[in-house]
């Protein structure tokens, strides 16, 4: 049986306005953001996370992210107002990292020292590219130099920790300009750089409009430079799109790819919980921050839907996550955070030991070879 009070517990925040849609995000983000939204949805947010003590009793939060959507387009009163909420209804530990997403914008830069006064610790900061032709091909409303600037605002409005979200294969690109990119965001860095390929997913703009993206080619040449670039500065690559010098990594992030426990408030935002029981559920709440509200406003709130993840689907889960991670995991998580004898893991995990996509087990430690680390979507569908 799992003790749910040895597994590490991050909360995810999710507040889902942005002052535009970019045509390539699929994520729950919405347009339409008024100031008056703040107040009630802090307050449905707080609601929420009552609603949901009942399954994590006693535990307290490792980390918190507050993600969307742009966060940023709240004012640093309500982050405040919001995280003295958090701290009222659960435990907070005392070295807890607490990250939030912000544009490069310049409103979003002058909250960033009253984001630091309401207990922000981390910022990650969505660059994308210092190039202003590509950021207007992607739909950004910010310029270069608002991203240069902003970034040059981090460390005086007290924070030692950022990240930067940067892409690459962007239309238009080419590995000389990619690496313009890279070299601008290691000179601003603190530490910590997100390096995302742009895709086309369904139920975007640019799903029924594609633009025209580099060939196959063009992207390796293009991801083989950035990389060059981030190892040759320092940076090691601990996650499939993140790289960081020594003691940068997102300890929230990590949370998630060794299969720890999350909390999910806001609308469309997830969770996953291990239970007194030992069962492992996922929570949802519902994507319309409208019908959000209105159920959030009910009295009492009532907890997210959930759903308990059968045990045959675990190890698939369990990999999904953890081989992200090119230095992987102890094997022993797996038994620690599934419940489940380390036998199913390795039964499951056969075919891809045999093709040499995982490595040995004599290692102590359940991990992906350089080889299945490059095909990892082959790797797990092997394990399904």
């Amino acid at each position: 049986m799992i003790d749910p009070k040895n597994l590490p517990l991050s909360l995810y925040i999710h507040l889902p306005w942005c002052a535009r849609k970019c045509p390539y995000c699929d994520f729950n983000s919405h347009e339409g953001f008024s100031e008056s939204y703040q107040e009630p949805y802090i307050n449905a947010l707080l609601a929420d996370l009552e609603s949901q003590l009942d399954w994590v009793a006693g535990r307290s939060l490792a980390t918190i992210f507050i993600g969307g959507g742009t966060p940023s387009l709240f004012t640093g009163r309500w982050i405040d107002r919001m995280l003295s909420g958090v701290a009222r209804i659960a435990t907070i530990s005392r070295t807890a990292e607490i990250t939030l997403e912000s544009n490069p914008g310049s409103a979003e830069v002058a909250r960033f020292r009253d984001y630091r006064n309401a207990g922000v610790t981390r910022l990650s900061i969505g660059v994308q590219s210092f190039d202003d032709a590509a950021l207007t091909r992607l739909g950004r409303i910010h310029s270069g130099d608002e991203a240069r600037k902003a970034l040059a605002s981090v460390d005086k409005a007290g924070f030692s920790r950022w990240n930067i979200d940067l892409m690459h294969g962007l239309p238009g690109q080419n590995s000389a300009k990619a690496r313009d990119d890279i070299r601008e965001a290691i000179k601003l860095s603190a530490g910590h750089i997100s390096r995302y390929q742009l895709t086309i997913e369904r139920n975007t703009r640019f799903w029924s409009a594609p633009p025209a993206l580099p060939d196959d080619d063009t992207l390796a040449q293009i991801e083989g430079a950035v990389d060059a670039l981030l190892y040759d500065a320092g940076f090691s690559q601990y996650e499939v799109s993140a790289f960081c010098r020594a003691g940068n990594e997102c300890r929230h992030n990590l949370n998630y790819w060794t299969f720890g426990d999350y909390l999910g408030i806001g609308a469309g935002a997830h969770g996953k919980l291990t239970l007194q029981n030992g069962n492992i559920i996922r929570t949802q709440r519902t994507r319309s921050p409208m019908d959000y509200l209105n159920q959030a406003a009910s009295t009492p709130c009532a907890p997210p839907s959930s759903q308990t993840i059968a045990a045959d689907d675990l190890p698939a889960e369990f990999a999904m996550n953890v081989l992200r991670l090119p230095g992987g995991v102890p094997v022993k998580y797996f038994t620690e955070r599934t419940g489940l004898p380390e036998r199913v893991l390795q039964q499951r995990a056969k075919k891809a030991l045999e093709r040499g996509w995982l490595a040995d087990w004599e290692g102590g430690r359940f991990a992906a070879t350089p080889l299945g680390f490059t095909f990892l979507d082959s790797v797990l569908a092997t394990l399904l």
